[in-house]
Formats: structure tokens, sequence, C-alpha cells
């Protein structure tokens, strides 16, 4: 694999990992989630719980993007698994809101904004763009 498809990979697997994890404790460590007084106890609890998950994974797949050393580009596909899970969980999440009657924004939250006179919600629209980065990290390494 050439440096320069290699330094690429790393850059979008610097930017799914940020995602899913600085951008998720921006998102989700305040009133509207972690902290919001509507939510009980304990869903605060599993939030703060998934976010903390998410930043301890994001911490090994940096290590793995950016150490010097051998399987290089095998440690790329490990961090590259750790982004799947988390974004394909979501996505899981997503469509099964109807088993559980969940939805994908409160009221009290972040709610949907409005693009071409359609409603977009936020975490649907930066996930599935960062799930762009991660398919094309995907596919650079598989090409490569």
């Amino acid at each position: 694999m050439s440096l320069d498809r290699l330094l690429l990979v790393r850059i979008l697997l610097t930017l799914v990992t940020i995602g899913y994890s600085a951008l998720t404790v921006k998102a989700d460590f305040n009133k509207t989630h972690a902290t919001n007084p509507l939510w009980t106890g304990h869903a605060r609890f599993h939030v703060v719980w998934q976010i903390t998950s998410y930043v301890g994974f994001a911490l090994i797949a940096l290590v793995l993007v950016w150490s010097p050393g051998a399987y290089a580009q095998e440690r790329l596909y490990l961090a590259c698994a750790f982004a799947a899970v988390v974004y394909g969980a979501f996505f899981i999440t997503l469509l099964s809101m109807p088993l559980y009657g969940g939805r994908a924004y409160d009221d009290n939250g972040y709610l949907p904004f409005a693009v071409a006179g359609m409603k977009w919600d936020a975490n649907v629209t930066v996930f599935s763009l960062l799930t762009l980065f991660l398919v094309a990290s995907i596919a650079l390494l598989l090409v490569g």
C-alpha cells in the first residue's frame, strides 16, 4: 500500500473516530442528555456509560491508527471494525425504533433542521457522513 493511501486512510479513520467519541461527548454530555432533568437517572447512567465506552474505544483506535510499527494495515482494519460496531449499532437502533418505541430526537434536545424543505436529524446526518468516510477507508484498504 502506498504511503499516500495509508495516510489518507489514517486521516479518514481519525475523523470517523472523533465522530463517535469527541462529537458524542459534545452532543450527549450536557442538558439535552446526560444532565437532562427530564430523563430518568437510569437513562442518564446509560448515556454516560455509552459516552465513556466510545471514548475508550476511540483512544485504542487512535493508537492503532497512528502508532508506527508492524501490522499497520491490520491495525487499520481493527480500527475500522471498532467504528463499524459503533455506527452499525446506531443504524440498527435507528431502524428498530418501532420495536421499543424509540425516537431519533427529544423535543427538549437537538431538533431536526430544515434542508431543502425536508427535516433532517442531526445524528442521522452526521453519522451517515461519517459512515461514508468509514466505507471509503475500508475501500482504500481493500484496493491497497
